[in-house]
């Protein structure tokens, strides 16, 4: 039987970011110089692929501290940990090495800068998001307010409107974050905002490259777990972007051919923590089904790489 033809467009760029490289390595690295068990407070990178990898390897998830034995070491996640995690785990003289996206941090160093000069921090975020918790527990309570949407704008209840700055979780999509920041700035115009956007490189570039690709497909899916902010963001970008048919998908296993009946043609991109073996696994199972097609959509190119922290460089 003759597969029918399909084109498949592939976004670039796609999956891993410099951050989630960075977090990734960390782990494997203090499982090779302190061995088995390393725990790990919640999940490294929102991928249960990566996360199944690593623990196979001896690292331990759990989600708070208090799980966390005294003589391990203890790692935190790349979405960033509220002030008072380190602190608790220095009181109790624990080893641990803070995973913490880099672009995430120059965000917790922001909220702390303004808070110091006096101005209170509204925040633009998903609530109960681990990075989101992290940046809000950076201050103490009551000095970071949430706003998830343009209608929380209009009733959040600041202490002084011509002493606020604001910022915002890093995975957001660029497009409704823009009209958050604008009704912000209407409502209370001294307001401070960050010296270069928060929302990271990876986020921006990845959605970028969805915009360009929705108008040329049929259907698209994105490769990445249902807890990831960047990934969902994702699916939302193509749909707004004219892709009739934009899904989230784990695996290659999770593909609804059904609903993909017809077509000819397919996007593929994929979140910040999604490898990109699920990326092939995709791909391959299109060529299984169709006579594959495939051609880049590329918008930008990313060269950026994170060290990972001193500890982990100097040999045991």
């Amino acid at each position: 039987m003759t597969k029918q033809p399909l084109t498949l467009y592939l976004a670039a760029p796609r999956g891993f970011c410099a951050g989630v490289d960075r977090a990734i390595k960390i782990v494997e690295m203090a499982l090779e110089k302190w061995g088995a068990p390393v725990f790990v407070r919640h999940e490294i990178v929102h991928n249960k692929f990566v996360v199944d990898g690593l623990r196979d390897k001896g690292a331990v998830f759990v989600e708070t501290l208090d799980e966390c034995p005294d003589d391990r070491p203890v790692i935190f996640s790349a979405h960033g940990v509220p002030k008072a995690v380190p602190a608790a785990a220095a009181k109790r003289e624990m080893v641990y090495v803070d995973a913490t996206c880099p672009l995430v941090s120059k965000v917790h160093i922001e909220a702390q800068r303004h808070a110091d000069n006096g101005l209170q921090m509204i925040m633009i975020g998903h609530e109960g998001h681990p990075e989101t918790v992290g940046t809000m527990g950076q201050l103490p309570e009551g000095e970071v307010l949430l706003v998830e949407t343009v209608e929380d704008v209009a009733t959040v209840a600041v202490r002084d409107p011509a002493k606020l700055a604001f910022v915002t979780q890093t995975t957001l999509s660029v497009d409704d974050t823009i009209d958050i920041v604008a009704a912000l700035q209407t409502r209370f115009p001294s307001i401070v905002g960050p010296h270069k956007e928060d929302i990271c490189y990876a986020t921006t570039n990845r959605q970028e490259a969805v915009k360009a690709m929705a108008p040329k497909c049929d259907a698209m899916l994105v490769v990445g777990a249902p807890n990831s902010s960047n990934s969902k963001r994702l699916v939302e970008v193509g749909a707004r972007a004219g892709c009739n048919y934009a899904q989230l998908v784990q695996r290659a296993t999770d593909i609804d051919w059904r609903a993909l009946d017809g077509i000819t043609s397919m996007g593929i991109t994929a979140g910040a923590s999604a490898p990109e073996v699920l990326i092939n696994e995709v791909i391959d199972a299109f060529r299984n089904r169709y006579d594959v097609t495939v051609e880049m959509v590329e918008t930008a190119v990313e060269n950026v790489e994170f060290k990972v922290p001193r500890v982990l460089r100097e040999t045991a």
